[in-house]
C-alpha cells in the first residue's frame, strides 16, 4: 500500500471549522488517503458524520463513548451509541477506554462503559480503539479479563514501557504511534525500537499532541509523514517499509 494512513484523527472538531477542506486537501497532497475518526460523545455525532459525508472513501467514522465523557448519565450516552451501531456500519467502537488523568470521579463508572462497549464490538464483530490515560495497566488488566478470540484492536496514543507493550500485542492488539514518539524527552526513543512493525499503527490525534517541528500548535493529519520518519529512523527501516506496514495494518484492523 503505497499511501498513508491516520488511524485516529479528531478533524471534525471546531478547530478545524474554518479550514477543513484546506486541511483534507494536503492530506491529499501529501498522500494521507485514510483518516479514521473516533467519536467523543453525543455532542461530536452530526459533525463528524458530516465530515464522513463529504469524502466518506476517506474520513472513515468509528462510534463510542470517550471516557472523559463518562458521568452520571452515562448511560443516556451508551444508549445514542448503541442505537448508532445497530443502524449503520463503523470502522469501529471508539473512542472507548479509561482516564485518571483529569478525573478520578467516575472511575466505576468508566470501567463499566468500558465493559458494555468491549461486548457491542464482540456483537458486531468490530475492533475497539482504546483512550488509556494514566490508566495503561488498568486498562490492560481489563482487556485482558474481557479478551477472546472476537476481540481486537488498538491502544491509542502508546506511550508505554516495553513491557507493556509485549502484553498489548500478546493480546493481539495494535499499538497507535503518534507525535509524542518525535518529543525530546517523550521516552519512546527507547520503546519503538524493539517494537514489530506488524503491531503498529500511526496516528496523529488531530487537533492534539503535534509532532516536533510543531509541537504546542493544531495537529492535523498531513503531519502523519513526520511521525513515520522519526518511527522508521528509531527502527532503521526504510520510509517504504514502515509506510507499507502500518497502512497494511489499520485496514487490516479496521476492515473498511
Amino acid at each position: 500500500m503505497k499511501y498513508w494512513t491516520d488511524s485516529h484523527a479528531h478533524i471534525y472538531l471546531k478547530e478545524f471549522d474554518h479550514d477543513r477542506t484546506e486541511v483534507i486537501q494536503r492530506c491529499i497532497d501529501g498522500n494521507i488517503q485514510k483518516i479514521y475518526m473516533p467519536n467523543i460523545d453525543h455532542t461530536s455525532i452530526d459533525s463528524m458524520l458530516e465530515v464522513e459525508a463529504k469524502r466518506p472513501d476517506q474520513c472513515i467514522s468509528m462510534m463510542g463513548l470517550h471516557p472523559c465523557s463518562v458521568k452520571k448519565d452515562f448511560e443516556k450516552e451508551l444508549y445514542l451509541v448503541e442505537s448508532w451501531l445497530s443502524k449503520r456500519a463503523f470502522a469501529a467502537v471508539g473512542e472507548i477506554g479509561t482516564d485518571l488523568y483529569w478525573d478520578k470521579t467516575y472511575w466505576e463508572q468508566q470501567k463499566e462503559a468500558f465493559t458494555i462497549q468491549v461486548r457491542w464490538a464482540k456483537q458486531y464483530d468490530l475492533p475497539i480503539v482504546i483512550h488509556c490515560r494514566d490508566s495503561i495497566d488498568e486498562t490492560i488488566a481489563l482487556v485482558e479479563m474481557l479478551h477472546d478470540d472476537k476481540l481486537k484492536g488498538v491502544f491509542h496514543c502508546f506511550t508505554g514501557t516495553a513491557e507493556q507493550a509485549d502484553r498489548i500485542t500478546k493480546l493481539g492488539f495494535f499499538l497507535g504511534i503518534g507525535g509524542v514518539s518525535t518529543f525530546k524527552n517523550g521516552g519512546m526513543d527507547k520503546v519503538i525500537p524493539d517494537l514489530d512493525v506488524k503491531s503498529i499503527i500511526l496516528e496523529t490525534d488531530s487537533p492534539y499532541l503535534s509532532p516536533v517541528p510543531y509541537r504546542g500548535k493544531r495537529n492535523e493529519p498531513s503531519y502523519i509523514p513526520i511521525v513515520a520518519e522519526k518511527v522508521a529512523a528509531l527502527k532503521k527501516i526504510p520510509l517504504e517499509e514502515l509506510q507499507l506496514a502500518t497502512s497494511t495494518n489499520a485496514q487490516n484492523l479496521f476492515a473498511k
